[in-house]
């Protein structure tokens, strides 16, 4: 079994970095995963052929990325969070999926479930001409109604990391891209009736996405 400690996530750099309130309180760590862990991981990342979100569950993950998906859901990430926002995670569930490829109906505005107290974005890509002309960028913008109305734009690449708590404002979304994209999302999620029904929904997913590449 690998080490987490080998992943050498860059856990200082998230607590240096102060947290930013244009257009709602986030962080963004470029780097979060070093460049030759990032270079590993990617190397062992599933193909996720189809879009949409998968739960660890329902694919095959090589020792490397079961390590990153483990230390992801871990105390460590939850604590440096907690403190940077001041929030109580303590008994919050966790919520993890995997993307692979970004759809063209895929990146249209919109807020987070209300059942997701926090959203945590880690991007997966090496540099590419796509970034560059800014197509699969996300966008925090100021209102629900304009992508080009935003405060901060974050390329998907180079391991960076993002994370929000959700709000009524926390608008975001990004230009139309097709093609390859990998992403880990985590939410810290609410507890109640809503929050248990999407995470029912999201094992259930998994039930379905496990049994259908297994066909």
């Amino acid at each position: 079994m690998l080490k987490t400690d080998l992943l050498d996530l860059r856990y200082d750099a998230l607590l240096a970095t102060p947290v930013a309130n244009d257009p709602f309180a986030h962080v963004v760590v470029p780097g979060f995963v070093p460049d030759e862990t990032l270079r590993r991981i990617v190397s062992e990342l599933p193909a996720m052929s189809s879009g949409g979100s998968f739960p660890p569950s329902s694919l095959r993950l090589q020792p490397i990325v079961r390590a990153l998906v483990d230390e992801l859901e871990g105390p460590r990430l939850r604590d440096g969070i907690a403190s940077k926002f001041g929030l109580d995670l303590g008994h919050s569930p966790t919520m993890l999926t995997l993307r692979g490829r970004t759809r063209e109906k895929d990146g249209r505005i919109h807020r987070d479930s209300v059942a997701k107290r926090v959203t945590v974005l880690l991007y997966l890509n090496p540099e590419s001409k796509s970034w560059a002309r800014r197509e699969g960028c996300l966008r925090l913008l100021r209102s629900g109604t304009d992508l080009e109305d935003y405060a901060v734009e974050v390329p998907p690449v180079n391991g960076t990391l993002l994370v929000f708590p959700n709000g009524a404002n926390t608008w975001h979304g990004h230009r139309q891209y097709v093609g390859r994209r990998y992403a880990i999302q985590l939410n810290y999620m609410a507890e109640g009736p809503k929050a248990r029904s999407e995470m029912r929904r999201h094992r259930f997913s998994a039930f379905a996405k496990k049994f259908a590449s297994a066909s």
